[in-house]
């Protein structure tokens, strides 16, 4: 999918939501724990909740890692159900990678052929050899970590260079933008740092941005809108906890699709605003 493609499906379904599939068996609800898969089967309510609301799915490999074999066979059956549930839909692996040569292109393997994703979250602390095999992929995406909403992200993303005078995420946005296109490279930049968007779009004005940290981790849809947005929207809004266990009962899809609803209405009034639909 390139970025002409993405930009059609946010305007079709007048949302820039991305939903983040952070599905952790003790959190799911109780009625599904005897099924054969509950992962799966959580997975497969909050997609038919949400997937006419959403642009996008996040699952965070993490949360299937963690469950061993059976996690893997959770993630992989809900690849496969996302991709026949609809073509309209942007998958990104939250595996945040980061190495190099052979491993770094079985990594690229592992999301772009053997798991049928769009995207994979990558660490670049290693440089250009961490995300080079991942670009040799056409139609698929390296998401470069640059700004994270995390607390003691100021350990070193804002060290300052004495040369330049950039901070660490500001290099790590010059330098990288430079290995692919904007059809290739989208940038982490966390919903808690909001109003260093404005400053990340001059140095990045066309790439789009997938930022996490909006409603749990407190960060504002509105502010996000306001120094993100571009002339092809260029965002991508994950929210996780706030919709997925918006209800803990038998309701869950429901009340997953109530918060899916609720973000999807004010993104849509943001793009108007734009002049983007």
């Amino acid at each position: 999918m390139n970025r002409s493609e993405l930009f059609s499906i946010i305007q079709k379904k007048k949302s820039f939501l991305c939903v983040g599939l952070d599905t952790d068996i003790n959190k799911i609800p109780k009625h599904l724990l005897d099924g054969e898969d509950p992962v799966f089967e959580f997975n497969k309510g909050i997609v038919d909740a949400t997937h006419e609301l959403s642009a996008a799915y996040k699952p965070n490999l993490a949360f299937y890692e963690s469950l061993g074999v059976s996690g893997w066979k959770s993630l992989e059956k809900t690849v496969e159900y996302i991709r026949s549930k609809t073509d309209e839909i942007f998958l990104i692996a939250d595996a945040k990678r980061g190495d190099i040569g052979n491993t770094s292109a079985m990594y690229a393997k592992t999301f772009f052929e053997t798991f049928d994703f769009d995207a994979v979250t990558l660490a670049p602390y290693m440089g250009l050899d961490t995300v080079s095999p991942f670009l040799e992929y056409k139609n698929k995406w390296s998401v470069i970590l640059a700004l994270t909403s995390n607390r003691s992200a100021a350990d070193f993303q804002y060290l300052e260079d004495k040369n330049t005078g950039d901070k660490l995420f500001e290099s790590v946005l010059k330098t990288s933008k430079t290995w692919g296109t904007t059809d290739q490279l989208m940038y982490v930049v966390g919903a808690t740092k909001a109003e260093a968007l404005e400053n990340i779009r001059k140095i990045v004005p066309d790439h789009f941005l997938l930022v996490p940290g909006v409603g749990a981790q407190g960060g504002s849809l509105k502010e996000v809108a306001k120094y993100g947005l571009n002339n092809h929207c260029g965002l991508l809004v994950n929210s996780s906890r706030g919709i997925i266990y918006a209800s803990s009962g038998e309701d869950f899809k429901e009340q997953a699709k109530v918060k899916a609803e609720e973000m999807q209405q004010e993104m849509e009034q943001l793009i108007k605003g734009k002049g983007l639909i």
